[in-house]
This record gives C-alpha cells, structure tokens and sequence, in this order.
C-alpha cells in the first residue's frame, strides 16, 4: 500500500494524485518540512524505502548500511530492505548483524541471481512511497539524499535521477584510473554516453545520466512496472519502461561520485553488461 492514513480521505485522494497539500494548512506546498510536519499532524506517514541489493561488498556494506540508518531524509519513515546474494567473501554475516536493527529488514538469496532479480526480491517487501535501489559500495554519498527527494516532495518530478556528469568537471570522464585500468574507466564512460544518447534518440528524454544508480522513484509508478530483467540492465528497463509513459516528469540533480575500480570490486564487465544494456534499450522501445 502507497499511504497509510488515519485521517479523512479527501487528503489521501489529494495526496495520491500529486495535488499540492490543501489550502486549509496555511503554508505553500513547496515549504515541504512544514508539509512534511502536518501530514504527521493529520495521521498520515509518508515512507522512503531504500532497496540495497548487495553480493561480495564486505570491504564497504557495513559502513554503507550505517550510513544509509543514519542519513538524513527529510522527515519521511525510513524502511530499509537489504537484500544479500549468496555472497563468498563474509557478506552475509555482515548482513547478519542488522536483522534487529529497527527499520531494518534482511532478505536472503539462496544462490546469486543476478542483481535484477535482487532487486525485484526488494521491490516486493517495500512499504513505501519513495524508492530508491541503494548499492552496497560508496561510490555515492547519502548525504545527496534529502537533495533528491525535495523535487519528489514539492511535486516538481515523477521520478529524480542523481547525475554525476553534471556535477563532474571532466564531464563524462568521471571514471580516471591510472595504469590499466584507465582504459577500463574510458570504455565504461564511453559506454555511459552512447548508451545515454542511444537512449535519449530512442525514447525522447533529454538525461545526460540514465546510467547512473541515484534515482528515486514514486512507488506507484514502479508498481506498475512489470520488470523481466535479471542483471545490471533492470536499471534501463525500469528508465525506458517509465520515459514510454509522456506524462513522467524526469528532473536530474548533480550528485557526487567516487569511481571505484575493479581490484575495490566495481562488478560492471564492459562488454558482458555492455551488450545486455544495449538489448535492453532497443527491447523495451518496442515492446513490454
């Protein structure tokens, strides 16, 4: 269920149709912690669940997962569902460690799936009515979250991606490794932009960032989504499958970014994921 009410139900049908908050609370809809303070006022909880589908990230899931408990939010219910795959390294132990950790739930694999269908395992425990799919690394900064949920709250977005090229000085170049693996960090940027102009020419949007991982959604519209992929490319199904609706509101907001590389465990394999989004991409523009 998207709300859970103990008012009168002409603030839940307002509410769910994306209506600014009614006249009668005396405050603009856009002043969103006096908004916030008074749907409370009313009996109504407004929830942000964050899905956290993590496999092999002991070197960073712990800290992350503290983090993701204590960060700010704005004011909403926080709901946190970790989903861990099977993991080989002492992951699930530290998975473990949270499941009586209030606000915390922790769902198991019983063999790696692929992280689509993690992601899917999580989507069908969530409560809430903003989401976001959190990875199990520290690449992004939770701090960025209030940041992203304000244009969701004010009603200014359906949907709110964090863009790492807008906030980047190398603009697209925001993975620069030395040795090696620099040219690991060009092919995956390179990757980056053709897939986000692919994009953009196919399904009529204007992101400069689908690839990024920081997007939270409104639970309703991804309840509507029927997601059949099973590895990294679910993020573009989900993308394409909403820029198909006209009425999404997209907004971007410029997010920080640490690229790791794949001795810290970054997972993405150009050409494995690459072909996989790229299908992704080309199916989803024609067809469900």
């Amino acid at each position: 269920m998207a709300f859970f009410f103990s008012s009168n139900d002409n603030s839940k049908d307002q509410l769910k149709s994306g209506q600014p908050w009614p006249e009668e609370l005396g405050v603009p809809h856009w002043e969103y912690p006096y908004f916030l303070s008074q749907a409370k006022v009313k009996g109504i909880i407004l929830k942000f669940s964050i899905v956290i589908p993590i496999y092999n990230e002991a070197a960073t899931a712990k800290t992350l997962i503290e983090k993701v408990i204590t960060a700010e939010v704005l004011g909403l219910e926080k709901e946190i569902i970790i989903v861990e795959g099977a993991s080989t390294d002492g992951t699930r132990e530290i998975a473990r460690e949270f499941e009586k950790t209030p606000g915390v739930r922790v769902m198991y694999e019983e063999r790696p799936s692929g992280k689509g269908n993690a992601v899917k395992k999580g989507l069908s425990a969530v409560t809430g009515d903003y989401i976001l799919i959190q990875d199990g690394d520290l690449e992004y900064d939770v701090a960025d979250y209030p940041k992203l949920l304000k244009p969701l709250i004010e009603n200014q977005a359906d949907v709110v991606y964090g863009s790492r090229v807008l906030r980047s000085p190398q603009s697209w170049q925001f993975r620069r490794f030395s040795g090696f693996e620099r040219f690991y960090g060009f092919f995956v940027n390179f990757g980056g932009v053709l897939f986000t102009n692919l994009f953009n020419f196919l399904y009529g949007t204007h992101l400069s960032d689908v690839a990024t991982m920081f997007k939270i959604f409104k639970a309703d519209d991804l309840r509507r989504i029927s997601l059949k992929s099973c590895g990294f490319d679910y993020d573009w199904e989900i993308s394409a499958k909403l820029a198909k609706n006209k009425s999404t509101r997209f907004k971007e907001i410029p997010v920080f970014y640490r690229a790791r590389s794949r001795a810290e465990g970054k997972k993405i394999r150009f050409w494995r994921d690459g072909l996989s989004v790229f299908i992704a991409i080309l199916r989803y523009r024609f067809s469900d």
